[in-house]
């Protein structure tokens, strides 16, 4: 009973060295979830542009934010206006509402209100990198609901959302 014991402690510190030795010879990895070179310090979020018809006024500020945000808590990079290692810049080229489920008289059931943005990826550090992708989400509400009634219930989502892909891309290279 004693001599099980003592195994016991030896297994779990073989495992923790283990466990050490692994991730150490991954390379980039980071507990972050992010796989960006280490040398990568600064990035510059440009204020996203619309060519899409509709959505709220402060859109793209609102999603310029999030991503600033996001890339801030998520990252040890210094958001920088101009110049930074990485840059990001995008435009929002739908803002569209559209039915997803008829009924028996052929009228929606449901509408989706889809918003997509085309991003423009630049790495000054890994030019292998650079990107210029569409990125869209959606999110579906009642017929009997109007788009106004619905936006700022979707809109915050569907952002959420384009900012996690957009961020899964770029910074943890999925």
């Amino acid at each position: 009973m004693g001599r099980r014991l003592l195994r016991l402690p030896l297994f779990y510190l073989l495992f923790m060295v283990h466990c050490a030795l692994f991730i150490s010879s991954c390379g980039k990895y980071s507990f972050t979830g992010t796989t960006l070179d280490p040398n990568i310090k600064t990035i510059t979020i440009n204020t996203f542009t619309t060519s899409a018809a509709g959505g709220p006024a402060n859109l793209t500020l609102q999603f310029t934010e999030k991503l600033k945000e996001y890339y801030q808590r998520y990252t040890n990079m210094k958001v920088v206006p101009n110049n930074g290692d990485i840059v990001l810049e995008g435009s929002f080229t739908a803002y569209d509402v559209l039915p997803v489920a008829a009924t028996a008289s052929d009228q929606a059931a449901q509408n989706r209100l889809q918003v997509s943005v085309q991003v423009r990826f630049s790495n000054s550090k890994d030019e292998t990198k650079n990107f210029d992708q569409a990125f869209s989400f959606y999110q579906d509400f009642p017929a009997n609901q109007t788009l106004t009634q619905s936006e700022s219930r979707l809109v915050p989502k569907i952002q959420d959302q384009l900012v996690l892909d957009i961020f899964n891309k770029t910074a943890a290279d999925w």
